[in-house]
């Protein structure tokens, strides 16, 4: 099956299991296929959508994975576990997910150090905490293929756990009893160091459940070690709107993205 004449070839969509076993629970993670078909080696772009570790927003996952085929790019997207699943289990399905996209680089003729990890809202937590912490976790499967982002782009990202930090996240990743020291732990402005890929950050201003000053945070602390970013933030526009579509001032994010990962090689 193809997109229509107007778009890029695109593989039919397959699902993959992240793990050859079973894990805990009715819900087992995967990730989407959405390769383009052109013979060529691209970037990719894995998608986590948000929903505050509680869900996963349809709207930010297929559509936005379809964006980034017809700006040139593969993309995945990461059906990632949420609640009731705790720390670090949303982390490590969305680093085994990147080694399977290593595993099978060849065959998807995916650049294999042209990775960028993208997440929304509380997946913007999850892409930013891979970011990193990442190292710091450990898979249970070979470590033959890295399990770390190449590039981070962070879409109205819940970064801190402090006085600007979205309380529902927090307790949805870690339980109901987050302590003081969880909460300064895992605020990751604090975890930023210069081993923390690129990022590309946007958020709007206007934003009242998750405040721009997370991207504002994490984008100082990139700066201050010296990691290369770019940040925008666009004036208007509610938490959660995806591609923003309706949203015309901030609807040109996906193409300022592409632009940066295209100046990274991706």
């Amino acid at each position: 099956m193809k997109n229509d004449s107007k778009g890029p070839a695109v593989r039919p969509v397959e699902q993959l299991n992240l793990y050859a076993d079973t894990v805990a629970g009715d819900f087992q993670p995967y990730l989407e296929t959405y390769l383009l078909d052109d013979g060529r080696e691209h970037g990719l772009v894995a998608v986590l959508p948000g929903g505050a570790y509680m869900c996963r927003a349809d709207h930010e996952g297929r559509p936005v994975a379809e964006r980034y085929n017809a700006l040139g790019f593969h993309a995945v997207v990461i059906q990632y576990r949420t609640a009731p699943n705790r720390f670090p289990s949303p982390q490590l399905d969305a680093m085994r997910a990147i080694q399977l996209v290593r595993e099978r680089a060849a065959r998807w003729r995916v650049k294999s150090d042209k990775i960028a990890l993208l997440g929304f809202s509380a997946g913007g937590h999850l892409a930013a905490s891979v970011g990193t912490i990442g190292q710091e976790l450990q898979l249970s499967d070979s470590e033959r293929f890295s399990p770390l982002p190449n590039a981070l782009i962070l879409c109205y990202p819940v970064i801190s756990g402090g006085e600007y930090g979205h309380r529902g996240s927090f307790l949805n990743l870690f339980g109901d009893e987050v302590s003081a020291e969880i909460v300064d732990y895992y605020s990751l402005e604090k975890r930023v160091t210069p081993a923390t890929p690129p990022a590309f950050l946007w958020h709007t201003a206007s934003d009242e459940s998750v405040p721009v000053a997370n991207s504002l945070l994490f984008s100082k602390a990139l700066g201050d070690a010296d990691v290369p970013f770019e940040l925008h933030v666009f004036p208007r526009g509610p938490h959660g709107i995806g591609l923003a579509d309706a949203f015309p001032e901030a609807a040109v994010w996906p193409d300022l993205s592409a632009v940066w990962l295209a100046g990274r090689g991706f």
